[in-house]
């Protein structure tokens, strides 16, 4: 972890953890209507209209992040948003988080204050309430686990189960950069380890880095789909690949899909930065994962209203179970599409 040497460092002890509780909280606002009752009590008390969708993640260090070029105030804001990114997929509107914390003592008072701060710039930009937690201590570093909650109205709740054959497959945004911004800070970590005073000019690749240190989850095509009166029939955000999410969609609604490589969406930051690597784009796009875009289907009759808008890219076609899931090439060569994204359990 890169710190301070000048930083003032406060020992967690000496605040107990209630105090570090009420100390780490004290500037979250309840927003929501549905918050009846937040942090500073037994439990929450929530009271909503409509369906709730709850998510949970839990992020470890040395698993899911590396906190030598890991900011701890991107952290926490990372660990809320990858949370918010499962509430969208949803076509749902997420309301509320909870947060719970496990530090070992290398972690002064002012890292969890980053972190925080991170969690509540977070809270602010997509408008929820943080309305309960814990925090405790650990023998293997930082772990944090995340849950949200969010709403959606009866009938507008989307699953992964509703593709049917000849449906088309959208995305938003483009893909691979959080991945290639992943290489960009582990070279960068590699050559810091050579010669400790090098300092590494990164600007060259603020978009990809950014994707990866700050990635941001898309509420608003949620908006956006309900003011285009469009309901996808599917939908998955991609935290793990795009292959392995059509995977996940084309298995749990029973159906086959055509991917068009020529049609994934690929910033130029991304295609200029495998070729560097001498990595292929459209491998990185597959298998890169941490994007937290959303690929959902829609039935060919939407098609009018999403075709000229520029968040959605139709990247594949939907196909009968029997006509298999995959990728057709620049070429017209049809390769079998297979799972090759992050996994977090190895054979």
């Amino acid at each position: 972890m890169i710190e301070d040497k000048n930083r003032q460092r406060t020992q967690l002890s000496d605040l107990g953890e209630f105090g570090l509780i009420d100390h780490l909280t004290k500037n979250f606002k309840i927003k929501q209507s549905s918050t009846i009752k937040g942090i500073g009590d037994d439990a929450a008390v929530l009271k909503f209209k409509n369906k709730i969708v709850v998510t949970t993640d839990l992020l470890i260090e040395g698993v899911h992040f590396d906190l030598s070029y890991m900011p701890l105030k991107h952290l926490g804001y990372k660990a809320v948003v990858v949370n918010l990114s499962d509430v969208y997929a949803m076509n749902a509107t997420a309301t509320q988080i909870t947060v719970s914390v496990a530090v070992s003592n290398r972690f002064p008072l002012e890292a969890l204050e980053d972190l925080y701060a991170g969690i509540e710039t977070a809270a602010k930009i997509y408008n929820i309430d943080v309305v309960g937690g814990d925090t405790t201590s650990s023998n293997t570093g930082l772990l944090i686990s995340v849950t949200a909650i969010g709403e959606v109205s009866d009938d507008k709740e989307v699953y992964r189960n509703g593709a049917k054959p000849n449906d088309l497959l959208v995305v938003t945004g483009d893909l691979g950069a959080a991945y290639m911004g992943l290489q960009i800070l582990e070279r960068e970590k590699e050559v810091y380890k050579v010669n400790p005073s090098n300092q590494p000019d990164l600007g060259h690749y603020s978009y990809i880095i950014e994707r990866q240190l700050k990635p941001e989850a898309r509420k608003d095509i949620v908006k956006l789909l309900n003011d285009l009166e469009v309901k996808p029939t599917s939908m998955i955000d991609i935290s793990d690949g795009l292959s392995s999410e059509i995977i996940h969609l084309c298995k749990q609604s029973n159906v086959g899909c055509d991917l068009y490589e020529a049609k994934i969406p690929l910033d130029p930051q991304v295609i200029s930065t495998c070729e560097e690597f001498n990595i292929d784009s459209t491998t990185v796009a597959l298998n890169g994962g941490e994007d937290y875009e959303l690929l959902f289907t829609i039935s060919q009759e939407d098609f009018p209203k999403v075709k000229a808008n520029p968040n959605f890219s139709v990247i594949g076609f939907i196909k009968e179970k029997s006509e298999g899931i995959h990728l057709v090439t620049r070429a017209e060569t049809k390769i079998p599409i297979k799972a090759q994204g992050w996994k977090n359990f190895n054979d």
